[in-house]
């Protein structure tokens, strides 16, 4: 499983520039986080993602919103509130690299916890963690192939 890890994020690394940036722009730049970026923005995040930190985002790709019924994305968008507690329970404050995941309850910027298991490589809330350890200014990003939701 860290063979994976490394291997996956030294591919992105190599696709990236050899500059970090911060959360934010780390995501735009890898392309496929769109609907996240325009989520963030929607939501008056993405200041908040620029910020000191660190933070470790479980990032869901643009495959992963498209799972979501377009009208039920559409009223999501809109709902600000309920928006902001979609993307900040994405969220875990600190920097947690995949190394560092265990199994077990992490709270999260929203207030929730998420539930972590690692046996058969990461999941998060049942979310697969297909790329980890995507390093940024202010935390790391490990790419997820669900949209998480708070209960």
């Amino acid at each position: 499983m860290k063979k994976f890890f490394i291997t996956s994020a030294l591919a992105f690394g190599i696709a990236c520039s050899a500059q970090a940036k911060d959360i934010v722009d780390t995501a735009v730049g890898a392309g496929n986080f769109t609907t996240l970026a325009a989520a963030l923005k929607a939501a008056d995040l993405v200041d908040t993602l620029k910020g000191k930190g660190p933070f470790t985002v479980f990032a869901p790709t643009d495959a992963a919103f498209k799972k979501i019924p377009k009208a039920d994305l559409d009223a999501l968008l809109k709902d600000k509130a309920k928006l902001t507690a979609v993307l900040t329970y994405h969220v875990v404050p600190g920097k947690v690299m995949a190394a560092d995941l265990k199994a077990g309850k992490v709270k999260t910027v929203q207030g929730s916890s998420l539930t972590v298991a690692t046996k058969g490589g990461a999941t998060v809330d049942g979310a697969k963690v297909s790329t980890a350890d995507i390093a940024a200014d202010n935390g790391v990003i490990h790419v997820i192939d669900t949209v998480l939701m708070p209960k």
